[in-house]
């Protein structure tokens, strides 16, 4: 996935302290991804910029593709992050430029460890399903990983976890309620796939030292008394054992949570680094042609670098 914005800003993002329990709703701004994909941008917000690592949250969909390209995001970089593709509807074929070429199909996790760089495309095939639904999402990576082995995982056999009231839980990433997804992880974290039943009144256990946000996918979810209506993202802080959940009617929700991230990051366009010189080497190795190598089969031109904002922006606070 890609921050497409031609005039991305630089972000600070981490350096999270901890909150006790609450409930800020955070509001999302509309964004186009592609040429026929709009996406509703979550994270970073200007209330929130992380839950945990996760730093990046895309909601898209459901949209009627059956006469449209779908998703079309033409080869561009990453570095220092991981990505996850997460699908309700729809499919979304991947390349990147370690050679992989993987179709993600829903409640299936594409798990792409950019490390120190690679490039990767994401596009609907060419014959794709009528409706395109999911969200897109990126996790830092702390100081100690940033330069690992970039590396692409596929799992389609996750853990499901089931609770009393018509709860059904997939595990993206990380632990719940003892289940653990194989996707590969580097700082403490969970991101779950909540379905709940229509009449649903039930209490998840969460990790009190674990900061938590909750997305709601479709139809309307309760989360501790608060209403979220679809593409809504409400912040829950720390503190918490257990989170109560209500369904008016059958709804999906991601629940996204972790520790919070206490380094400092500078995030733009589609780099996470530590300092400037690091987001401006990574631009120029990119329009280079050199360190995130090529991503081959794609029909079209890679995405060029745009121009980074005349005004730099430093993290402040500890970095590891």
């Amino acid at each position: 996935m890609s921050n497409l914005d031609l005039r991305p800003v630089t972000k600070r993002c981490g350096g999270n302290g901890r909150t006790g329990p609450v409930r800020d709703v955070q509001p999302g701004k509309q964004v186009p991804l592609g040429e026929s994909t709009l996406v509703r941008r979550l994270l970073p917000n200007l209330g929130r910029r992380m839950v945990g690592a996760w730093c990046f949250v895309d909601h898209y969909g459901p949209d009627d593709i059956a006469d449209e390209p779908g998703m079309q995001v033409p080869p561009h970089p990453h570095m220092g992050l991981q990505t996850v593709s997460w699908l309700h509807d729809g499919e979304v074929l991947h390349r990147d430029s370690l050679g992989s070429l993987q179709t993600v199909r829903p409640r299936e996790l594409g798990l792409m460890t950019s490390g120190w760089a690679i490039a990767h495309s994401e596009e609907s095939p060419r014959d794709h399903p009528r409706l395109l639904h999911g969200a897109q999402l990126w996790v830092a990576l702390p100081g100690e990983h940033r330069h690992t082995e970039p590396s692409f995982e596929h799992h389609d056999d996750l853990p499901v976890v089931t609770g009393a009231g018509g709860l059904t839980a997939t595990v993206i990433l990380g632990e719940l309620a003892g289940a653990t997804s194989p996707g590969t992880t580097y700082s403490p974290l969970v991101g779950a796939d909540l379905a709940l039943a229509a009449g649903t009144d039930t209490r998840l256990p969460v990790d009190p030292d674990f900061e938590y946000a909750a997305l709601t996918i479709s139809g309307e979810s309760e989360v501790d008394g608060v209403r979220l209506a679809p593409g809504s993202l409400l912040y829950l802080g720390c503190g918490r054992t257990e989170l109560p959940l209500r369904a008016p009617t059958d709804c999906a929700l991601l629940l996204l949570g972790g520790e919070p991230f206490e380094e400092n990051v500078i995030m733009w366009w589609n780099f996470v680094g530590r300092t400037q010189d690091d987001i401006e080497q990574a631009r120029a190795d990119w329009i280079a042609g050199d360190r995130f190598g090529t991503v081959r089969g794609y029909d079209g031109a890679r995405l060029p670098a745009p121009a980074l904002p005349g005004v730099p922006l430093k993290p402040r606070g500890r970095v590891r």
